[in-house]
């Protein structure tokens, strides 16, 4: 199972209620093969996010759910054999019994009978749920297989084969979230923030951007993390205007601010946190003006998540408080509501305010529905992250070039308001620069 993940229960929770909805129908998820890092090297292997939905299971494989097509109905694992040589180099299988024993899959075959079992169930089905794989090959051998199997429908009366998003059954249970995976998503958090508040009373001038990123990872495995939940940034100076910067080489000079956007993963959860900070001890008139200006549109934004409330209505908010601190700093000029209707802004921020956040850092979930922007209810986790970058498309910086500025914390949606799950690192001046204090003396 996942390490720290939900039991055996849950997973099969999740399965049956699928199955339930699945009269005549297959739902096949494709997880992606193997990478090669070097030759015979590869990437450390992550598993489909569906199957360890669904299963907890880490290995590679494919995953069946059917319902009313075979004697096989039910849920049918495809995974590697058993196979002593192999395991003797790259570690212990489950295999096909485990599958059944370990897994709770009432049927397991080989990973390479996938897509004859699925075929042999599509014979007798109306509709499959295909989740579309990161192999473009299986991608096309699964419609083919669809293809054929229709070919044959005339002669027989029924109707073809109706293919079908998985997302449209899988989003929805994986956008609200039970009890035990907030469980573990405040874990995640909990470790992901005592790393950022670690980080703000350890480093000092000299080190490298990469010290910060290894001490930051340290701390997530030590903490029960399986692994960083996406590349850390660790973004010093300038460097702090490209959003996704993860090079990480540069070495942290006094009188600079990092950005660190970093997070764990704990039982196939994310954390996704940024804070902002000086390499000195403190924050330059300039950065604080700038700061102040970002901590208050995340402020403001989280004070509006609540059920009912939408994403584009937090980022509204963000945005006019980030506005009204661009002109006040005099980096844009004229009426705030014009500066937003031009989207002058834009120079300075250019990203939304927020993302669904669960298994995946970017998780699944549609955010407008009908057309409409989507209403948040109890039980949806979301980042609120509005930033301020003075990149080099800003053509008058004011003094405040080169400096990028971004807050982010994890907020759960509850019954009665919103619950922040990051908040045990610091953002507020004050404690930041008594940690930074606590670095330098």
């Amino acid at each position: 199972m996942t390490l720290n993940g939900p039991d055996a229960k849950a997973y099969q929770t999740r399965r049956d209620a699928l199955l339930a909805r699945l009269e005549n129908a297959v739902l096949f998820i494709a997880g992606p093969p193997e990478a090669i890092y070097a030759n015979d090297v590869h990437y450390r292997y992550r598993p489909d996010t569906n199957i360890r939905y669904l299963t907890g299971f880490e290995e590679p494989s494919s995953l069946l759910l059917a319902k009313g097509t075979s004697d096989e109905s039910g849920t049918t694992m495809f995974v590697r054999p058993r196979d002593p040589d192999a395991e003797t180099w790259t570690g212990r299988r489950a295999g096909i019994d485990g599958a059944k024993a370990i897994y709770g899959a009432d049927h397991a075959h080989g990973i390479d009978e996938a897509l004859v079992v699925l075929e042999r169930h599509l014979r007798q089905a109306d509709t499959l749920y295909f989740a579309h794989c990161l192999d473009r090959s299986i991608n096309e051998r699964v419609m083919e297989i669809v293809h054929r199997v229709n070919l044959e429908r005339p002669r027989t009366g029924a109707s073809h084969v109706v293919v079908a998003d998985v997302r449209a059954l899988l989003d929805e249970m994986r956008l609200h979230k039970d009890a035990g995976e907030l469980d573990l998503m405040r874990r995640a958090c909990d470790v992901s923030a005592a790393a950022h508040r670690r980080s703000m009373r350890s480093v000092v001038p000299g080190m490298s951007e990469f010290d910060v990123e290894a001490m930051l990872e340290h701390d997530f495995r030590r903490g029960g993390c399986s692994a960083p939940a996406y590349g850390t940034i660790a973004a010093c100076g300038d460097n702090a205007t490209v959003l996704h910067y993860t090079q990480n080489d540069q070495p942290l000079t006094d009188g600079a601010l990092i950005l660190i956007d970093a997070g764990g993963e704990y039982g196939g959860y994310c954390a996704d946190i940024t804070r902002t900070w000086p390499i000195g001890p403190r924050f330059n008139e300039k950065q604080a003006a700038l700061y102040d200006v970002v901590l208050a549109a995340q402020l403001a934004a989280i004070d509006g998540v609540k059920p009912g409330a939408t994403i584009d209505g937090l980022h509204e908010i963000a945005v006019r408080v980030l506005v009204q601190g661009l002109v006040d700093l005099g980096l844009l000029t004229g009426p705030v509501a014009a500066c937003i209707d031009s989207t002058s802004y834009r120079d300075f921020y250019m990203h939304r305010t927020s993302h669904w956040l669960g298994m995946d850092v970017h998780d699944a979930g549609a955010y407008r529905v009908n057309g409409e922007p989507r209403r948040l209810e109890p039980g949806m986790v979301l980042t609120v992250e509005p930033g301020l970058y003075v990149g080099p498309a800003v053509k008058e910086a004011k003094g405040y070039e080169g400096i990028g500025i971004r807050i982010e914390d994890d907020v759960v949606v509850t019954s009665t308001g919103s619950e922040v799950l990051t908040s045990g690192a610091p953002k507020e001046r004050s404690e930041i620069e008594a940690l930074r204090a606590e670095a330098l003396s």
